[in-house]
């Protein structure tokens, strides 16, 4: 599968809380990240989600926030992953983020130079990526 989101978590479905319309969908990847993605009572049906069932959850590098240091805030935001930035590309006006978590998985965002500079975010700093479970996008095989 080849798809434009940066970021793409493999895990399996580890609970189904549904709703009248929407359901809360998390997952567990292989290093042990968690995810929590909040997808429609049709897609639930349509893409056969089940506890267990393997599945691809996607974050666009732009949906993905941070916070710097040892995050000790509480956020709306259900996906709050801590790890440390492993990757920074500058650009004219944009920086591309990766902070690796403790599962080894990288997570990739894309933000200002100024917000870079704000959080003084460096290689090796702790720092949060944090994803709203509505930028959560399920993907399974066909």
């Amino acid at each position: 599968m080849k798809v434009s989101a940066r970021n793409a978590f493999k895990g399996s479905i580890t609970a189904i809380h549904p709703g009248a319309v929407n359901a809360e969908v998390t997952l567990k990847t292989k290093g042990g990240d968690v995810l929590v993605a909040i997808v429609t009572e049709g897609s639930v049906k349509s893409l056969g989600l089940a506890v267990g069932k393997e599945v691809v959850a996607l974050a666009k590098a732009p949906w993905v926030m941070l916070a710097a240091g040892d995050n000790k805030l509480k956020f709306s935001a259900r996906n709050q992953l801590n790890g440390k930035v492993s990757t920074l590309v500058k650009g004219a006006v944009n920086s591309e983020v990766g902070i690796t978590l403790p599962g080894g998985t990288e997570v990739f965002a894309v933000v200002t130079n100024e917000a870079v500079a704000e959080l003084n975010l460096a290689l090796g700093a702790a720092a949060s990526a944090i994803i709203k479970s509505s930028h959560v996008i399920l993907a399974v095989e066909a």
